[in-house]
């Protein structure tokens, strides 16, 4: 992963490098980047960076001190990652956090907390924080980790220096997953889903995901079926599989890659698909589908994710999900 960080996040490492250089410490950055574009293994390096003991050329850590090795090892009590508990991240966790980036530290230096999914801050969790970010005290270094910086607070956004991962080649991907055996339509599903290729390559391998995908699939088919025959899909197929509420989003997201596969092939676009093997299916879907109503549709499964992340029952959300989409299908 480091080597590919310095290759694929060049322009990243070179800005932290240079704010630490400059002495320019930010008190709260936002890494902001798809699944698998290094932005844990990026707050790492800084966090090793801003607490070595002897940085190479007053640029790099140098991997070697004991406090690199204890940052490396997970160790260190002046770096602290916060994960979600369970689907969300809570109050408790933040407010623990606080206290201890608060109290007199056990080592000297700066203290550096690194929120991974910072998307999934609960309400009562992302107001705590925020309520840090406005008043930090000493030296505190913060680094949110999201893939979804819409979803983060607009009053966290503009507290914090964002710093945006890009991607890799999806191209290059495909074909170097390709080149390992896996199928051309696999390899372009799984690399719409993360960034990463060696997860990318574990998904095309997983038999859960291939199920996921292909009920995907089933349920894009079903706007073709009776309104009480899509909703029975729905009672039989999905919610029996997409049990968990990550479950669900990526179900969720798939939904949202086939229609932009529909759209795609209605203006004759030419980008890479999703699903290149269901593209006379989608070709054959699209043309009887007005742009309006596709767009109806992409807007209701975004509209469904966010209810995805609240308190509303799962098949519930669904269901009404499918009716929005039976209206869709018009002959133009």
């Amino acid at each position: 992963m480091d080597n590919r960080l310095f290759e694929e996040q060049k322009a990243v490492i070179e800005r932290l490098c240079s704010s630490y250089r400059n002495g320019r410490i930010g008190h709260a950055y936002m890494f902001d980047g798809a699944q698998g574009t290094g932005k844990e293994a990026a707050a790492l390096f800084f966090a090793k960076l801003l607490l070595c003991e002897e940085p190479q050329k007053n640029t790099v850590p140098c991997e070697t001190c004991r406090s690199c090795r204890r940052v490396t090892s997970g160790n260190h009590p002046n770096v602290t990652i916060i994960r979600p508990d369970g689907q969300d991240i809570k109050k408790d966790q933040m407010s623990e956090l606080i206290v201890k980036m608060t109290r007199k530290g056990y080592e000297t230096g700066r203290k550096i907390y690194i929120v991974s999914r910072a998307d999934r801050m609960n309400i009562a969790a992302a107001n705590t924080l925020l309520k840090f970010l406005e008043e930090p005290e000493g030296d505190v270094t913060a680094i949110l980790l999201t893939d979804s910086y819409q979803s983060i607070l607009p009053t966290i956004q503009s507290r914090c220096q964002r710093i945006s991962f890009l991607p890799p080649s999806r191209e290059m991907m495909i074909k170097k997953i390709v080149e390992k055996g896996v199928t051309v339509s696999m390899a372009a599903t799984v690399t719409m889903v993360t960034a990463d290729p060696d997860e990318a390559f574990r998904l095309a391998g997983d038999d859960q995901f291939a199920h996921m995908r292909k009920t995907v699939l089933k349920l894009v088919e079903a706007s073709d079926l009776h309104v009480h025959e899509a909703l029975l899909f729905i009672q039989s197929e999905w919610s029996p599989l997409f049990k968990e509420k990550e479950e669900a989003e990526r179900g969720l997201d798939l939904l949202l890659y086939a229609y932009r596969d529909i759209v795609a092939s209605k203006a004759g676009l030419q980008a890479t698909p999703t699903f290149p093997d269901q593209q006379q299916f989608f070709s054959s879907l699209s043309m009887k589908m007005t742009y309006s109503r596709l767009s109806a549709n992409m807007e209701a499964i975004l509209q469904a994710k966010k209810q995805l992340h609240g308190n509303m029952n799962r098949m519930l959300l669904m269901e009404q999900l499918v009716l929005s989409m039976q209206e869709g299908l018009l002959v133009v």
